[in-house]
């Protein structure tokens, strides 16, 4: 038994955004993710979602951040899941007082099929400046504190004692970055005794680039050739559950539009996971 989580950064309304919406959605289907976390996905004032229109193609259940007022983020994070979302909440993250842009955290509780308990999926895109590493990191803490108060309210009701939480997103940052490391444990965990398994190290094949000039949507990248997309599973867990089996990237390839043409449905190409969901022995 196994769990398919993939995690993609949809370029928001850049580009031929409108062209690109039918090839997002062929992807997606393709892909067939069993929760899909998803970064820079756009809402009109007149109440068009590109959410919401996910989640109608695909006939999965839809979660997205939102304002205080409920209104949703023109600018904002979302997750499709093919079982029941239980629970969902927004976290904004520090902006280290920097305008560039609002950034946030989705964490969604799912109702995971023929798992002993339900599984956190958070999606997530950090700030993306080179120069903000200190700001990154300053923004997994607060996720990663936010992370460890679930695992402990949930304690006392697991059997195991170790609720699955998967953290997703466009990071934008590589595995050798200091807020990196700290997540994975290679330096101070943001929470003692706290890290999170990074998918691709443990079972992906290649550098998996997901940002790249060899993507025709970001052809004169600063920075190119960098895995900034990353799909991780907090530590310690009991075994197997949550332990990575297979990665791949998808969106690699054009896809066909409405007019006839092809087009590369983003800037950056996904992760999708598979991780492993039987339950322990003991």
């Amino acid at each position: 038994m196994s769990v398919r989580i993939s995690t993609w950064n949809l370029w928001w309304q850049f580009g031929p955004w409108e062209a690109r919406q039918g090839p997002v959605i062929a992807e997606l289907l393709a892909v067939d993710s069993d929760v899909c976390c998803l970064q820079e996905v756009w809402s009109e004032p007149d109440g068009q979602d590109q959410a919401e229109n996910l989640a109608a193609a695909t006939g999965f259940h839809m979660a997205r951040t939102r304002s205080s007022d409920g209104s949703a983020h023109r600018f904002g994070n979302a997750l499709l899941s093919r079982w029941p979302i239980l629970e969902s909440f927004t976290l904004d993250l520090p902006t280290g007082g920097a305008d560039t842009g609002f950034r946030s955290a989705l964490f969604a509780k799912i109702d995971v099929s023929q798992s002993a308990q339900p599984w956190w999926v958070i999606s997530t895109h950090l700030d993306w400046r080179y120069t903000a590493s200190a700001l990154r990191e300053e923004q997994l803490e607060a996720i990663v504190k936010k992370a460890a108060e679930l695992r402990a309210q949930a304690a006392a009701d697991l059997p195991n004692g170790m609720v699955p939480v998967v953290l997703a997103g466009d990071l934008n940052a590589t595995a050798e970055t200091d807020e990196i490391r700290r997540l994975t444990g290679l330096a101070d965990p943001y929470v003692p005794g706290l890290v999170f398994t990074d998918s691709w190290a443990a079972v992906g094949e290649g550098p998996g680039h997901t940002w790249t000039r060899s993507n025709p949507n970001s052809p004169d990248a600063e920075w190119p050739r960098r895995r900034l997309d990353h799909v991780l599973v907090a530590w310690p867990r009991v075994k197997p559950t949550g332990n990575a089996l297979e990665a791949r990237l998808f969106g690699t390839e054009p896809r066909a539009t409405s007019s006839g043409d092809s087009v590369v449905p983003s800037d950056h190409y996904g992760v999708v996971v598979l991780l492993d969901q039987r339950r322990p022995s003991s």
